[in-house]
């Protein structure tokens, strides 16, 4: 067989599946697009997570929307955290353009237009469904993490929860948090001592800057009820296409504290709720997460081993994650090992230092006789990306470079009556719209303050008052100085000396 043959014979067999897969493009060899050899990612491998990469202009959106509309398509639920705000056309139907038409003839890949279910979330005050959480559903050991506390902070945070679990306190939102730092370290400072032991007010000091850190990233909206149930992520709509969910984060780019707080709270949110699925056929929730260095460039160390870890576990819940940045030395390597499918775009060399990133990223890609990987990678068109995967056996494929498929929804943004019309048929809008502010540990501690207060103000009026006695007179006074000194011990004894002295004559 010829160089093209064999090609062929090798992308096919690297990419066949027994079970449902989804299809992003058509093989590339030597420049031209191979109609015979088709890119295909078996379901069954989607929880093993992956990464999406390459410079600005080069695809990486309309990947993500080709992948999320493969997936919503099979009926599995997306969860797309849009950074930049240009995901949210998935929601309508496409134009099939000349261009389009091409490129899918050349691949031999059909094309229909196609609109996908969709749910516009956020985590500030844009229009969509809030997503909120509480401090409580958090834990002191991932709270702590968040604020990147010492140990002995952490402990301090630890005292803090098991103290409102064991006064039945919720803590909420973050001034429930604030308020019971502030009474431990004043009115309850004694209490505190005598069941938890001494805490210092330089450590709680500490922590209570770092929390207003996070209020001043919004945290304070982020924090409270009515807390998201992550089952409203899992969605099939009637035609049995899974849900696209778009978490707008464009107000959030330059607060890159709480948008780490709240991916790592929803991996953990449902890595404890979901049940394990073991080796399942395909994914329960397929998450994507847009510009991912916002997340390492801020988090700590603690956090990142924290993201990692449950990077790790959460795929035995079904659950796929996949980070989206322009070079793959945004992941760390801890996390990089962990994905499985590869999807990489082309990146620009203009200074020595993108030559080196360019040689390190061809090396975390399999050899292969048809491509020099370091070549390839400035070299790829528009809409082209390297692919490598896992077959149904966990086995890397072969790297293969690829012409992706076009989005069939729109590959542009929706206007704002669009937005206001998804919104306004929206169940979880209205679910989620109201703001409760239940009793918690703020409420609590400020009455026990106030009933203490009062108390005391009462103690102190009926306490018995002192009676008044008549200023002592002149004459009342000289008389008691007199009597002091004729009764004094020094008196008595000199007035016996002259007395003695006086009768031996």
């Amino acid at each position: 067989m010829n160089k093209k043959d064999n090609f062929i014979q090798d992308i096919n067999n690297g990419y066949s599946a027994k079970g449902d897969s989804i299809i992003l493009g058509g093989a590339i060899l030597d420049g031209e697009a191979i109609a015979e050899a088709h890119v295909k990612i078996p379901l069954k491998t989607l929880n093993r997570h992956g990464l999406i990469a390459g410079a600005t202009g080069t695809g990486k959106t309309k990947t993500i929307q080709v992948f999320s509309e493969q997936l919503s398509n099979a009926g599995i639920p997306v969860l797309m955290m849009d950074i930049k705000g240009d995901f949210s056309g998935i929601a309508k139907e496409g134009k099939e353009e000349g261009f389009i038409t091409e490129r899918h003839a050349k691949i031999n890949i059909p094309y229909n237009v196609a609109a996908f279910p969709v749910e516009l979330m956020s985590l500030s005050k844009q229009n969509g469904v809030r997503l909120r959480a509480t401090v409580s559903e958090f834990g002191p050991v991932l709270f702590s993490r968040i604020l990147d506390l010492n140990d002995t902070q952490a402990g301090v945070v630890a005292v803090i929860f098991k103290y409102c679990d064991d006064k039945q306190m919720p803590l909420l939102d973050l001034k429930d948090i604030k308020k019971v730092i502030n009474y431990i370290t004043e009115e309850g400072k004694e209490e505190i001592a005598a069941s938890y032991g001494k805490i210092s007010t330089a450590t709680t000091g500490t922590i209570l800057r770092k929390i207003i850190e996070l209020e001043q990233q919004d945290g304070d909206l982020f924090f409270g009820e009515l807390s998201f149930e992550t089952d409203d992520l899992m969605r099939i709509d009637e035609n049995g296409k899974g849900y696209v969910n778009i978490i707008r984060l464009t107000d959030i780019q330059d607060k890159p504290k709480l948008f780490s707080t709240f991916m790592l709270s929803l991996l953990a949110e449902i890595y404890q709720k979901m049940p394990e699925k073991g080796d399942a056929e395909q994914p329960e929730l397929v998450i994507f997460i847009d510009e991912a260095h916002l997340i390492f460039n801020e988090a700590s160390k603690a956090l990142l081993e924290q993201i990692e870890t449950i990077v790790k576990l959460i795929r035995s819940k079904g659950v796929g994650v996949y980070f989206v940045t322009q070079n793959p030395m945004d992941v760390p390597s801890g996390v990089l090992a962990q994905l499985g499918l590869k999807i990489q775009h082309a990146l620009r060399a203009f200074t020595a230092n993108d030559r080196q990133a360019i040689k390190k990223t061809a090396d975390n890609y399999p050899t292969s006789q048809y491509y020099k990987t370091d070549e390839l990678l400035t070299s790829l068109g528009i809409g082209e990306a390297l692919v490598t995967a896992l077959n149904e056996k966990g086995v890397p494929t072969p790297l293969v470079a690829t012409m992706m498929r076009a989005p069939q929804s729109r590959m542009d943004i929706l206007s704002a009556s669009e937005i206001d019309e998804i919104n306004g048929k929206s169940k979880l809008v209205k679910k989620y719209a109201e703001e409760i502010d239940r009793e918690s540990a703020f409420e609590i501690l400020t009455k026990k303050i106030a009933d203490a207060n009062e108390v005391a103000a009462q103690q102190e009026e009926q306490a018995p008052t002192k009676s008044s006695k008549s200023e002592p007179s002149t004459t009342e006074v000289v008389t008691k100085s007199v009597l002091k000194v004729v009764t004094s011990a020094t008196f008595i004894r000199g007035v016996f000396g002259v007395l003695s002295k006086f009768l031996k004559k």
